[in-house]
């Protein structure tokens, strides 16, 4: 079954790998004062016919749901505060999660992480098809998770800033 399961995952790893158009990896602190704290790891974006795809290689955070959001300004300062507002170009002022158009474009599905604190399973947003759209501004990953919605707590819910990086 085990070996079942490794071919499975090498056949996906290729289809993926096949239809990708483009790629940057963006690298990933914790948050501090100073915006450059301790490595958390890495997330790769890749362009795809589907839209882009966050692949984490994650490590060291708190296990479980977390809101993953791509954010206005190129900053991690200020424990991830300088990074601005979630990403909305089209200025609809509402968080309504990656699958509504009429939401911020920086709404990103949940970010999942495992038991032992590493975060390595692949998000896709289907709104989202170019990496130079989103290239100059903050990925973030908050301590909270995220209910795509403003109630019954503004931005989903997700809390403070727990973990970012600059897309470039």
């Amino acid at each position: 079954m085990l070996k079942l399961s490794k071919s499975l995952l090498a056949l996906t790893c290729l289809a993926v790998s096949t239809i990708a158009l483009a790629d940057t990896t963006v690298t990933m602190n914790i948050t501090s004062k100073d915006g450059t704290g301790k490595s958390a790891g890495t997330v790769l974006i890749t362009e795809t016919k589907y839209g882009l795809l966050f692949s984490p290689n994650l490590h060291d955070l708190t296990p479980g749901a977390h809101g993953f959001h791509i954010h206005q300004n190129p900053s991690c300062d200020n424990d991830g505060m300088a990074a601005g507002g979630h990403f909305d170009p089209k200025n609809t002022g509402k968080h309504l999660g990656p699958y509504n158009n009429n939401g911020h474009l920086g709404d990103l599905p949940i970010l999942y992480v495992n038991s032992d604190g590493t975060a390595t399973t692949p998000v896709l947003d289907p709104r989202l098809h170019h990496i130079k759209d989103i290239s100059q501004h903050a990925l973030m990953v908050h301590n909270a998770g995220d209910n795509y919605s403003d109630t019954p707590e503004k931005l989903g819910g997700g809390g403070s800033r727990m973990v970012c990086g600059i897309i470039k």
